[in-house]
């Protein structure tokens, strides 16, 4: 048979590698993206920036007249807008990982890594923990601000609580993303698509106004919106309030999205061209 007729054989190399070298290789990854950062500390300006430029321009642009029209004022705004900036931080953030994504198979790094006996799956695992380490620093920002601007944070277990839905979340929508970064021709259709998914479900949501005065339609998007019961779960762990029901309802979002997303990102990974 002819070289130009050969058909090239593709080997499964994730079923070879035991889960201590998925895990050795996942661990390798992390470190390669973080001291890629630390050598473009320009990349961290997002994770820096946006907490403060949306807790200000919320607080102070908007908060007095919603919250005079919730019958809180501009500090009983500030009490309900931080857990959901929250949320909206797990959401806005996960775009990144697709860019990047893209970013590294137009510049030919992903080849390199596909032609490393490596786990296919390691290269994504490691793209998520970095970015989502990078909304934990992102997400600190915004609470050293929300002090500043009068958030009073009288429960530390809640809070806790609320971060770490806003991860399991995130990690889930980041598999999206990651799609995204796979299926797209560059960095820039990435985040054009994203800002179509991320601008209706961060705006018709709860997270920086209740519900209550939208059309009767959009209330029923917004209340099974995941950003919505993201946020409405936030609130009531940080400030009080009914739970369960929000709580339950992000973290099915989350499971079905992973389970859905996080196969078939995989899967193009391993078969793109």
């Amino acid at each position: 048979m002819s070289a130009a007729t050969a058909t090239p054989v593709t080997i499964d190399t994730d079923a070879r590698i035991p889960l201590r070298g998925h895990l050795r290789h996942t661990g390798a990854l992390v470190r390669r993206n973080l001291l890629w950062i630390r050598q473009d500390p320009e990349s961290m300006f997002d994770a820096i920036l946006m907490p403060v430029v949306f807790t200000l321009l919320f607080v102070y642009v908007f908060g007095g007249s919603i919250g005079q029209a919730t019958g809180g004022g501009q500090d009983g705004y500030v009490q309900y807008v931080i857990p959901g900036m929250i949320a909206m931080m797990s959401m806005t953030l996960s775009q990144g990982v697709g860019t990047g994504f893209s970013q590294d198979f137009n510049s030919g790094v992903m080849d390199r890594f596909r032609s490393l006996p490596i786990g296919r799956g390691s290269v994504l695992f490691a793209k998520i923990s970095v970015e989502l380490l990078r909304m934990l620093f992102a997400t600190t920002v915004l609470m050293i601000v929300a002090v500043l601007v009068g958030f009073d944070i009288n429960n530390w277990a809640g809070l806790f609580a609320a971060v770490g839905l806003a991860t399991v979340f995130a990690s889930s929508i980041m598999w999206v993303f990651l799609t995204l970064g796979v299926i797209l021709k560059n960095a820039q259709s990435v985040q054009a698509m994203g800002f179509l998914v991320l601008f209706p479900l961060q705006f018709g949501s709860s997270i920086f106004a209740p519900t209550k005065s939208m059309p009767g339609w959009l209330q029923h998007f917004t209340d099974y919106n995941p950003l919505s019961t993201l946020a409405d779960a936030a609130r009531g762990l940080m400030v009080g309030g009914p739970v369960a029901h929000d709580l339950w309802v992000t973290l099915g979002w989350s499971a079905a999205i992973t389970a859905v997303a996080a196969p078939y990102a995989i899967h193009k990974f391993r078969t793109k061209n």
